[in-house]
């Protein structure tokens, strides 16, 4: 149901905005600025409560989120020309507002949702096994790769040859439906792992890294097979409350949010994780923005879908070759590995900014369409009437043939834009698809670094300030966007959304270098080194 969401979204937001990005922009910027804002908080929620409240409130949440916006963007598909007449056009204002807000909503408790069982639950569920862990990462990555083909897939062809408001309505009712399913599963789950009940305290630094030395001196001599013990699992101790005052209550928010960024910035995989946030700061993924500039370019719903499953289909390869490379070079040099492979997919889409079919035009300014609908009051794009709506002339010239139609967009031979190449077209999205092996294979490498060197007691925060940290460079892009709307400038956002691409995978270089040292091009054998023994004193973990 989240997948299907997160396919759909953009397309809906586009459909109701008209031919432009600008409020699909406002959406992804609205949704990063709260993930930023409020990930540490978040996290710092989730390490005070218990896991199976955790989880169930925030499944709960974001299911019934989803299906609030579901049912909104049905009522507007449904009545949109009365809409457009009511208060000159405020009521469908206030419709946009109210689904981007809720939609936010909705993302907030996947975040939760997801550091609660993708960083916290699967670590306690593998035990002290790190390869068990490995494989569990990379089973949970292939099923929500599945999902992204089947999806995309199902709301594409329901989009395409029913309508968004059908659209809607199936996403409501199979969230609902999911809904009920997962709540047992992670019922079962919980019942089925009696650890889940049980969460340890703090731990002193010092006593941590005694364990730690003790726990190295008996690691067999492969990458291991064991992850960081705290201290004996301890349950929390119910403690008497204490008067607080109103100056506190308001500051804690605030306390939590500084404490939780200087934690992160003191993990041993600091450096690593800085280098997986800087990879959100791309338009070169099926987010949507990226669907919304192909929506744009004359793909269809259906089309977009098939590309997106093709991604997935990738992706589920990054996790094979995950496992595989971890086996064969330890977990930090398959980072590394992945890092250069990813890089070499998106030079392709670097190239093909240049190539013949690229709407790239630096005669028009990027802020153009900005400047004009800020400073010159240009009325913004509203809903048309099916009857008096135009056939949309897209910007590349392509035959409605992706449309579903075999004539062009435009009925009038001399107004129809000649036929352009599809080269540029075919290695932008060659090279995004391909570079998905790259990318999940390195997502899966940070997310293991960051669950086997983060104690127990932090992973909440930690991992609250990563999607933080991912959240913050992903605004960046958004801010691009909402900048530089207009197709014609989509290239140089290419072009610096692979700049940012190679700077992430520097840093990971820079923090795999301090790890290894000199074993780090020695790629026959796994890590055998700890991070302790390559970082300064207080690290708390090993690779």
């Amino acid at each position: 149901g989240d997948r299907m969401w997160h396919f759909a979204v953009s397309v809906f937001l586009v459909e109701l905005y008209g031919n432009s990005l600008l409020l699909t922009a406002v959406y992804g910027l609205v949704v990063a600025g709260s993930v930023l804002l409020l990930g540490a908080i978040i996290g710092d929620w989730v390490d005070k409560n218990s896991r199976l409240k955790v989880a169930q409130t925030s499944l709960v949440v974001q299911n019934a989120s989803v299906i609030l916006c579901g049912i909104i963007l049905m009522i507007v598909f449904l009545f949109k020309t009365q809409l457009l007449t009511l208060y000159h056009g405020w009521l469908l204002t206030m419709c946009y507002i109210l689904v981007i807000t809720i939609a936010n909503i909705a993302n907030l408790a996947s975040t939760a949702t997801a550091i609660t069982i993708q960083r916290d639950w699967i670590v306690v569920v593998a035990g002290e096994d790190r390869s068990k862990l490995a494989d569990m990462n990379a089973t949970i990555r292939r099923i929500d790769q599945l999902t992204n083909i089947l999806a995309p897939m199902a709301v594409g062809q329901i989009m395409t040859f029913g309508s968004p408001m059908i659209g809607c309505g199936f996403i409501s009712g199979w969230n609902l439906m999911s809904m009920c399913v997962e709540y047992l599963l992670l019922w079962k789950v919980y019942q089925k792992t009696p650890t889940l009940a049980v969460k340890s305290a703090k731990v002193e630094e010092s006593e941590l890294k005694q364990l730690n030395v003790k726990k190295e001196s008996d690691m067999k001599p492969a990458e291991g097979v064991q992850l960081i013990v705290e201290k004996d699992v301890t349950g929390f101790e119910p403690q008497q409350e204490k008067e607080v005052s109103c100056t506190a209550r308001i500051a804690e928010p605030f306390i939590t949010f500084r404490d939780g960024w200087v934690a992160y910035y003191n993990q041993p995989v600091f450096l690593a994780g800085m280098g997986l946030a800087f990879l959100y700061m791309t338009v070169l993924g099926f987010d949507c923005i990226t669907t919304g500039y192909a929506y744009t370019q004359g793909l269809s719903g259906s089309v977009l879908s098939l590309l997106m499953g093709a991604s997935a289909v990738t992706g589920i390869m990054g996790t094979v070759a995950f496992t595989w490379l971890r086996h064969k070079c330890g977990l930090v040099r398959t980072g590394l590995i992945s890092g250069v492979a990813q890089f070499a997919c998106l030079v392709l889409c670097a190239i093909s900014v240049f190539m013949p079919g690229s709407p790239l035009d630096l005669t028009v300014s990027p802020f153009a369409d900005i400047s004009a609908r800020l400073f010159e009051s240009e009325p913004l794009p509203t809903i048309a009437s099916p009857e008096d709506k135009p056939e949309m002339v897209f910007a590349t010239g392509m035959p409605n043939v992706l449309n579903g139609s075999t004539t062009p967009a435009n009925s009038d031979p001399e107004m129809s834009p000649e036929p352009v190449p599809l080269i540029s077209v075919s290695l932008l999205f060659a090279g995004v698809i391909a570079a998905r092996v790259g990318l999940w294979s390195f997502d899966l490498t940070v997310t293991q670094l960051l669950q086997e060197n983060v104690v127990e007691s932090e992973r909440g925060i930690i991992n609250g300030v990563q999607n933080s940290m991912n959240y913050l460079l992903d605004l960046l892009h958004f801010i691009m966007v909402i900048l530089a709307p207009n197709p014609e400038a989509f290239g140089l956002l290419v072009l610096i959304s692979v700049s940012f691409v190679a700077m992430g995978h520097i840093m990971y270089f820079r923090f795999a270098q301090k790890s290894l040292g000199k074993q780090l091009f020695v790629c026959c054998t796994p890590d055998p080194k700890a991070v302790s023994d390559g970082l300064p004193p207080g690290n708390t973990s090993t690779v």
